[in-house]
């Protein structure tokens, strides 16, 4: 099912996938403020969601975003959770960090083309990035004055190192799909029409796993990273022993049945 083709954002589901495309094509996916407060609406509705295990997030059109939208910031002045003088804190109703950050499903960003400053920002928000091979990323804050407030300039060099970090955001230079692959900041760079039936792929292996264990799956993973080393494997071993005195001989045995069945079928 999907909302009418007028809508900023369309909103498709397959199964358990819920695909989020944004829809403002001829301003570049720009993200203006009425966009920002319908994706996180929708994030925090999809975060609750009984039917729903799995978010593919990408773009219509040759952008997947270019960011905020600089006409209407031009207009109206960078507020409401851009980091303007008069709000340090981004307003509720538009904190996509915060919305994506909470929700506890993963997210795999198809970045079908243009990704850049804010809109480079939102695809480092999402869990997983496919590339299409005609995507590009820039951040492009030090060109407009501006500083990220959306979590790149902490996010970027844990991905890509400080270094490919700092060549990237000191310059402003546009980083094409292959070196993106190549750097570890996309997991795989796909033929244009490959892209979203790849990104809903992977979306559906991820949504097939039981809901509860997706979530704490998830959840260790990015609580451990906000955690030195030492900390974290403590996190692990506690939320592990946890879940795992949980599990009886039964559902154990089950589990591996499924398990051996699924390794046979992707080796055939």
């Amino acid at each position: 099912m999907s909302e009418q083709a007028d809508s900023i954002l369309l909103v498709e589901r397959d199964g358990e996938v819920a695909i989020l495309t944004l829809n403002r094509p001829k301003q570049l996916n720009a993200l203006s403020v009425a966009l920002r407060v319908e994706i996180v609406k929708t994030v925090r509705t999809l975060s609750v969601s009984d039917d729903v295990r799995a978010i593919v997030l990408t773009g219509n059109g040759r952008a997947f975003s270019a960011g905020v939208d600089l006409k209407e910031a031009g207009q109206k002045g960078f507020s409401l959770g851009v980091g303007d003088k008069a709000s340090r804190e981004p307003a509720a109703d538009m904190d996509l960090a915060a919305a994506f950050a909470a929700c506890p499903w993963p997210i795999i960003g198809a970045i079908n083309g243009f990704a850049i400053t804010g809109g480079f920002e939102l695809a480092l928000m999402c869990d997983v990035l496919f590339a299409s091979s005609e995507a590009k990323f820039a951040d492009t804050h030090s060109r407009v004055g501006l500083m990220p407030v959306w979590g790149l300039s902490q996010k970027l060099p844990r991905i890509i190192g400080a270094a490919r970090a700092k060549e990237l955001s000191l310059t402003g230079n546009y980083l094409d799909a292959a070196t993106a692959e190549r750097w570890g900041l996309v997991n795989r760079v796909l033929a244009p029409e490959e892209l979203l039936p790849a990104a809903k792929k992977l979306a559906s292996e991820m949504a097939s796993v039981e809901g509860g264990l997706l979530k704490r799956m998830k959840a260790v993973i990015d609580d451990g990273l906000a955690l030195p080393l030492p900390e974290a494997l403590k996190m692990e071993i506690a939320r592990g022993s946890k879940n795992n005195s949980a599990v009886t001989p039964e559902a154990a045995e089950a589990s591996r049945k499924t398990a051996m069945e699924r390794g046979r079928e992707q080796k055939g």
